[in-house]
């Protein structure tokens, strides 16, 4: 997907192996396990949001309710976040799907603030190694 125009996104993006999502439409009980997809690959992550790659197609602007497992923690990070733009690919068997993720705070609908500060010790853990060197020069300056 090359991109044509003014980036808009304030976060930087990095991959983190083997992360993947689970989520649902519908809020479910720690006690519940039924979930619209499970497992689904995470192509990239930001303090902002995640892209992945599903099977199904979750509706644009729909609110979702995420588990992201991330390789190496014991508990899931829990999210709330709504589906900004989907595409399908080449092969029109599976979805990338963009998500926003909900404002971080204490109040009801928000994301739970220490889950910044995870995403933010994953980004300086994996941004250094998907920079290229040329980003690096230019972060030097």
């Amino acid at each position: 997907m090359e991109s044509k125009g003014i980036e808009r996104r304030t976060c930087k993006r990095f991959e983190v192996p083997g992360a993947t999502v689970s989520y649902t439409q519908n809020e479910l009980s720690t006690s519940e396990k039924r979930y619209e997809e499970e497992f689904c690959q995470i192509l990239d992550i930001s303090r902002g949001g995640i892209r992945f790659l599903g099977k199904k197609s979750p509706e644009i602007d729909s609110e979702l309710y995420m588990k992201i497992f991330i390789p190496g923690e014991q508990l899931p990070l829990t999210f709330r976040g709504r589906v900004r733009w989907i595409s399908v690919s080449e092969k029109k068997e599976k979805y990338f799907v963009g998500i926003q993720f909900n404002p971080y705070g204490e109040k009801q609908g928000q994301n739970y603030p220490g889950n910044l500060v995870k995403i933010i010790a994953l980004e300086q853990k994996y941004l250094a190694h998907d920079e290229s060197p040329a980003e690096k020069l230019e972060m030097d300056d």
